[in-house]
């Protein structure tokens, strides 16, 4: 089981407890959703990447660029 270590500011007091059931819940739900934000950027950055990668080749062959490719060039 996880451990708390609480400290008394006033005092400087510290004590371990083991967490509670509630805490680990709270714990594992914060985890979860860091985890899907972190997937949602990592999905966000691929798309971005893969926008970027598509007007530069389409730039190197001479074809139209889409507005949304065009958003991405930065002069």
């Amino acid at each position: 089981m996880s451990k708390i270590i609480e400290v008394d500011c006033s005092t400087g007091i510290s004590t371990e407890r083991d967490m509670t059931e509630a805490e680990l819940a709270a714990q594992a739900a914060m985890q979860a959703q860091a985890e899907e934000a972190r997937a949602a950027e990592d999905a966000a950055k691929a798309a971005s990447d893969a926008l970027k990668a598509s007007a530069k080749a389409k730039l190197v062959a001479g074809q139209p660029l889409t507005e949304e490719e065009a958003a991405t060039i930065v002069l």
